[in-house]
């Protein structure tokens, strides 16, 4: 499959999902229109999804809003200008602002994630990982959203965990091994699994789940 980058890449990924997995087939019918979401693969976009994780739409928005008039711009230079009390000032938990400390140091000393975006999956995720701070969530997140990458399932995301036990009937819902067993039969079209059963949470939740804007 190759990288899901447009509106015309969604479709064609959904069309090859329902191939393999006919199950899917009104899962997607019931989703609707599934964004696109993506930005690039730097430090920006990988910040955005830290400061996004565990919080509400809104709150990371409005987080997110008041880091940028800190920084003028969310670089990894821009963020080991400020002190930890000028971070913190924005909404950011000490864990955030922390780990946005440590991966902007991580990328000034040489480590480089538009590099690291489009290594092999199980790289990647390595690499990134080994930033204190970034979990297998956030890497998985940043390589479906940032790098486009065409086979990743974030299936500790609660959020799919819900979804996927409603789309397929699952009581209880799976929790993140079971749901990660589960998506082995949707190689290699687990990133569109994961922005469908996405799509499908908001319509049947009204709220929007997708980690990224």
């Amino acid at each position: 499959m190759q990288p899901i980058r447009t509106e015309a890449d969604i479709a064609a990924a959904a069309l090859a999902l329902a191939e393999i997995d006919p199950a899917f087939a009104p899962v997607i019918a019931r989703a609707g229109a599934i964004p696109l979401r993506h930005r690039p693969p730097g430090y920006e976009g990988l910040a955005h999804i830290i400061v996004s994780q565990m919080v509400s739409r809104a709150s990371a928005d409005a987080i997110w809003g008041r880091l940028e008039v800190l920084t003028g711009m969310v670089t990894a230079e821009n963020i080991l200008a400020h002190s930890v009390e000028e971070l913190r000032s924005v909404g950011l938990s000490g864990a955030k602002e922390s780990t946005l400390r440590g991966l902007a140091r991580a990328c000034t000393d040489g480590l480089v994630l538009e590099t690291a975006a489009y290594l092999p999956a199980s790289e990647a995720i390595a690499t990134l990982t080994a930033v204190k701070g970034i979990g297998p969530w956030s890497a998985e997140v940043f390589l479906l959203f940032c790098a486009g990458h065409p086979d990743i399932f974030p299936s500790g995301d609660v959020a799919l965990q819900s979804a996927a036990g409603s789309a397929f009937g699952l009581s209880p819902r799976p929790g993140d091994k079971a749901l990660r067993a589960m998506a082995t039969r949707w190689q290699p079209c687990r990133s569109i699994a994961a922005r469908v059963l996405w799509a499908y949470y908001a319509v049947q939740h009204k709220r929007d789940a997708i980690p990224v804007v």
